[in-house]
């Protein structure tokens, strides 16, 4: 029996004992290639040496500024077991944005995969009397810079000559406590400049062991890694937790190539933000419009025999009777096909990161690939709360991982009905930032998260939205946008949706529609365009989107209820600025994007 862990290196080296062929993955050269655990362990001990050598000593920060590969998962493992906090940047975030983190994080070296995220950190380095060094991932350093750039192939060569003292390495992780600081987390930085959460091994080690008590993850999995490892979702699931059930993780080699990547890896597990679930909810549902009429009967035939039984499903029951006949004939039909499309391997997702809209998640249970939607924050390592099997509720995040943590309540609600937590998963505090620290985290320890929410009275968590994010309208009214947003996305014409209406007298909203679906609409219609934004000009595509904006505004009060729109021709995308690295709505980005078009709306009559 496996000894019980307590920090991420005695998690790895437990872990690297399974002796799996494929620990890690990933493509080079078109196909995808494999590391075992005894290449891993060897190619992590190597890297610690070399680091030392060079005089990294234990508490030094050390950055990754890398998309998922397996150098990541390296780089990470040498920095725990060397007690080296490492200081996670998103591959996405331009120059300034990660100079910032570095200088603020002190760190000593950067990991760089490429030129690219080399020529960030070059452009602002004389800003930065921390740093010493940059390691290049691929690729050459260019000449003449003045800096200390250092290749990886280097580094590995340096370690695997003093491959005769890598049992010294194996020693420092036995120094690691529990309370060591093992990463610094920035938060996307949605409003200000973004805040280090820092995290121990032992913040880490208790998510690990707690989620997998709870959804029951045992051996035999393959995992397809597509988030960043710098979220704090995918570091702890996609990564940790993988590692520590000896699964195989097979990094994509962009969310892009996922379609690709989930055919050719067959995977049995992935972890996902809802914005990916929905991209394949709406691929799936645009191929079936396109369809034949009798392949569209059967699908929406197979759909109502689903839902007919998706209560069962739920439960962990196995659907009988007439119910199950027609399930199972389904199942053959239409859902075992897109099974297939996913790999024909899944037997789990997660997903968190923002609420999972009850359609979508319905959708994927009667497909056959049940998702379980927690919560949680960078600064809870990140989950507090998670759906089990057997218990499933749609538009519920699950309850918490434990009842009590030292005879108090893990979570409780606070009087304004924000959610509050206590634990081994709450961060230390904001790097260099006490001011931040005390007014996250109150003098009884718990950690505010920022969120409304309440607990039915069966101790399951329901969110309700960001405590800052509420809207409050002119007349007083507070209405919470992400509800509404995600009944207006579960439209098959509407690919993304913000609300408006903070200090307004009245509920407006930015609508981004399904370009796919609306063009074959457009089709049937005979109207014709020479593009989106033409497209949307038109009085027929203006009136057809708002007759979908009035299905919602049936289930909503009258002071929730959209009475103007804008239609928006272009994805909001991270890359555009419009969303954060886990693919959340900036509010304040969007608002100020489209100011002009927002206050259009409110200087006509509403109508």
């Amino acid at each position: 029996m496996a000894q019980p862990v307590e920090t991420i290196a005695q998690l790895f080296y437990q872990a690297v004992q399974r002796n799996l062929p494929d620990a890690l993955a990933a493509k080079r050269n078109g196909a995808y290639e494999p590391i075992s655990h005894v290449e891993f362990v060897a190619l992590v001990e190597r890297l610690a040496l070399a680091m030392a050598a060079r005089g990294l000593k234990t508490g030094d920060r050390v950055a990754i500024m890398s998309e998922n590969r397996p150098e990541w998962a390296i780089a990470d493992f040498a920095c725990a077991i060397q007690g080296l906090p490492d200081v996670t940047i998103y591959a996405t975030l331009n120059a300034p944005q990660a100079a910032f983190i570095l200088k603020d994080s002190q760190a000593r070296w950067v990991l760089c995969s490429d030129r690219m995220q080399l020529d960030k950190v070059l452009a602002h380095w004389e800003e930065l009397p921390s740093l010493e060094a940059a390691v290049l991932l691929d690729g050459d350093p260019p000449e003449g810079t003045g800096r200390t750039v250092i290749r990886w192939a280097t580094l590995q060569a340096e370690g695997q000559a003093m491959e005769s003292r890598r049992s010294e390495v194996r020693a420092w992780g036995d120094q690691r406590k529990a309370s060591d600081i093992l990463t610094l987390i920035y938060t996307s930085g949605t409003t200000g400049d973004p805040k280090g959460a820092v995290l121990t091994h032992g913040n880490l080690v208790s998510n690990v062991v707690t989620s997998i008590e709870a959804v029951e993850m045992g051996e035999g999995h393959r995992c397809l890694s597509f988030l960043p490892l710098t979220h704090i979702f995918e570091r702890m699931a996609g990564h940790f937790l993988m590692v520590h059930i000896g699964a195989s993780i097979y990094y994509a080699e962009s969310v892009a190539t996922v379609p690709a990547d989930l055919m050719e890896v067959k995977p049995t597990v992935i972890a996902s933000v809802p914005r990916i679930y929905e991209k394949v909810f709406g691929r799936i549902y645009d191929g079936v419009a396109s369809a034949s009429l009798v392949k569209r009967l059967i699908f929406h035939w197979s759909m109502e025999a689903g839902r007919s039984v998706v209560a069962q499903l739920y439960l962990g029951q196995t659907p009988t009777g007439w119910k199950g006949f027609r399930y199972g004939i389904a199942r053959k039909l239409v859902f075992d096909k897109i099974s297939a499309r996913l790999g024909g391997r899944l037997r789990l997702a997660v997903s968190g990161g923002a609420p999972l809209g009850a359609k979508i998640m319905e959708f994927f249970w009667i497909v056959g690939l049940p998702i379980l939607e927690g919560y949680g924050l960078t600064e809870t390592s990140p989950v507090i709360t998670i759906n089990r099997f057997g218990e499933v509720v749609p538009g519920c995040v699950g309850r918490p991982l434990y009842n009590n943590w030292n005879g108090r309540p893990f979570v409780k609600i606070a009087e304004d009905g924000e959610i509050l937590c206590q634990g081994p998963n709450i961060m230390v505090g904001y790097w260099n930032n006490e001011k931040a620290t005390q007014e996250a985290i109150d003098a009884d320890g718990y950690f505010h998260t920022g969120d409304i929410g309440h607990l039915d009275v069966e101790g399951r968590l329901y969110i309700t939205d960001r405590k800052k994010e509420l809207i409050v309208t002119s007349g007083g009214k507070k209405v919470a946008p992400q509800p509404i947003e995600n009944l207006l996305k579960e439209d098959k014409y509407i690919s993304q949706a913000v609300l408006i209406g903070d200090q307004r007298n009245f509920i407006a909203a930015l609508i981004v529609p399904n370009f796919d679906g609306l063009v074959r609409w457009a089709g049937y219609k005979k109207i014709t365009f020479t593009s989106h934004a033409e497209l949307l000009q038109n009085p027929l595509v203006i009136a057809k989107v708002g007759s979908r904006i009035e299905r919602v505004n049936e289930h909503l009060s009258n002071y929730e209820r959209i009475k103007k729109i804008v239609l928006l021709d272009q994805e909001m995308t991270l890359e555009g600025g419009q969303l954060t690295p886990s693919l959340k709505v900036k509010r304040r980005v969007v608002n100020e994007m489209y100011a002009a078009q927002i206050e259009g709306m409110y200087s006509e009559p509403k109508g």
